[in-house]
């Protein structure tokens, strides 16, 4: 049927930091959640990655917006925006109809039924007919590639821009499950803290992002250490420009206490793990997904501190995306869907 085919299938991972959206099983879409509007209209400007070009340097009538805030939906409104503006770049429509959408969107593990509903209404408006959500540790665990309705325990360990979540998988439900609001975002903002605390440089989110993904590590000592990160800007006393050499150990430093908080919450979801469960994840590792991931020795330093070997995720930005991919082709068999 083509184009003309009556239902549309999409699976969306609505992310705090990047919306992925999946139709007929290639990545569709891969931007920034982030929209631009007009002040004066409330009309949507841009979206993702032309948005993302205008933060921080908006006039009057013009201003971005970040829909989620730590995993859930800040602004209704935007958010409505947003997904409709990339479901439309994802799918094209006919100009005679608007296709029915089946959609399944990933949400965090530790959803309100108010967060929830938010999500459903959202994708509801922006053209949803069919939408079921599937929270992101079990996504995750699909999307790496787990058998997540065998009797066994895995661990997953997905930090994204807003949330951590944690979560023990076994047959096809989530036994044991922790989520905090400490992730990527907490990062840049303890880098932008730190760069205005100690070199007395104004720093925005866009910049305090590219030094965490040029030098962000969590050991002080890497084999393969990165070149330190020139950054520029405005002296916060002066406001004559500065240029300031960043390295990996200083911003190991910096992300200390955020990355002390997520071993934390690990090593608390692994306390209310069954017996019989807990020896299946020391035999099978904990399986870290999400941006966070790729935080330069993040693995090395839970597997130390933690003792249970860490293994990244393939290509852990795209775990939660691939997972609601596998779900979407799966909804009569998966019981773990929520309608």
């Amino acid at each position: 049927m083509g184009i003309f085919s009556l239902t549309k299938e999409v699976a969306i991972d609505l992310g705090t930091a990047n919306t992925i959206i999946i139709h007929n099983d290639k990545i569709i879409v891969d931007e920034p959640s982030i929209v631009a509007i007009e002040v004066r209209t409330g009309k949507l400007i841009a979206v993702g990655k032309e948005a993302q070009l205008m933060q921080g340097k908006e006039n009057d009538n013009i201003k971005t917006i970040r829909p989620l805030r730590q995993g859930v939906i800040a602004d209704f409104n935007a958010a409505e925006m947003m997904i409709r503006g990339f479901v439309d770049k994802a799918i094209q429509k006919n100009r005679w109809f608007s296709p029915t959408m089946r959609m399944v969107v990933g949400i965090p593990s530790g959803s309100t039924e108010v967060e929830i509903r938010a999500v459903r209404d959202s994708s509801e408006h922006a053209g949803g007919r069919d939408v079921y959500m599937l929270y992101e540790p079990m996504a995750a665990a699909l999307g790496i590639g787990l058998d997540v309705v065998a009797p066994e325990g895995n661990m997953v360990v997905d930090i994204g821009g807003g949330t951590t979540e944690i979560a023990v998988i076994s047959l096809g439900g989530i036994v044991s499950n922790k989520s905090i609001q400490i992730a990527g975002d907490d990062l840049t903002a303890d880098i932008m803290e730190h760069m205005r605390r100690v070199h007395n440089i104004k720093v925005g989110e866009r910049t305090a992002e590219l030094i965490k993904m040029n030098v962000g590590s969590a050991l002080t000592e890497l084999e393969n250490p990165p070149e330190d990160y020139i950054v520029h800007g405005p002296n916060q006393m002066t406001f004559l420009p500065m240029e300031v050499a960043v390295s990996y150990q200083e911003v190991s430093h910096c992300i200390e206490k955020s990355i002390s908080k997520i071993e934390a919450a690990v090593l608390a979801a692994l306390e209310q793990t069954p017996p019989e469960l807990y020896t299946d994840i020391v035999k099978n590792g904990i399986f870290l997904a999400g941006g966070g991931a790729l935080l330069r020795g993040l693995d090395k330093r839970l597997t130390d501190k933690i003792g249970i070997q860490f293994h990244i995720a393939e290509d852990p930005l795209l775990a939660v995306a691939r997972g609601t991919g596998v779900a979407l082709k799966n909804i009569d068999k998966f019981s773990f869907l929520i309608r």
